[in-house]
């Protein structure tokens, strides 16, 4: 990625991961997310044929805990954590197509 974010897209991505980027940091981070971007797609080009994936990485085991649903908050609780909701309802920001807004 060789051109860096503009301000409106730093806003955008922000306003999409529900951050707060002070306006005079919005160049600086539009340049650290580009940085990022254009790493990840250099590591896209990466030619991997033959490489297994790795389970673990050397000596050590990832401990996988089984997959089993646990104790349910109760309704104020999720409420209470909700930025913004009718009970028992929270209405959370459109994030597929333009908007976000709620």
């Amino acid at each position: 990625m060789s051109d860096a974010l503009t301000p409106e897209d730093v806003k955008k991505i922000a306003r999409l991961a529900r951050l707060e980027v002070p306006e005079g940091d919005l160049e600086r981070v539009g340049r650290e997310l580009s940085a990022i971007l254009g790493y990840a797609e250099r590591l896209q080009g990466l030619d991997l044929e033959g490489v297994e994936p790795m389970a673990h990485v050397g000596d050590q085991m990832n401990r996988l805990d089984a997959d089993e649903p646990g104790e349910a908050f109760d309704n104020q609780t999720v409420m209470g954590l909700a930025p913004d909701g009718l009970e028992p309802f929270i209405r959370v920001p459109r994030v597929l197509g333009e908007g976000g807004g709620a």
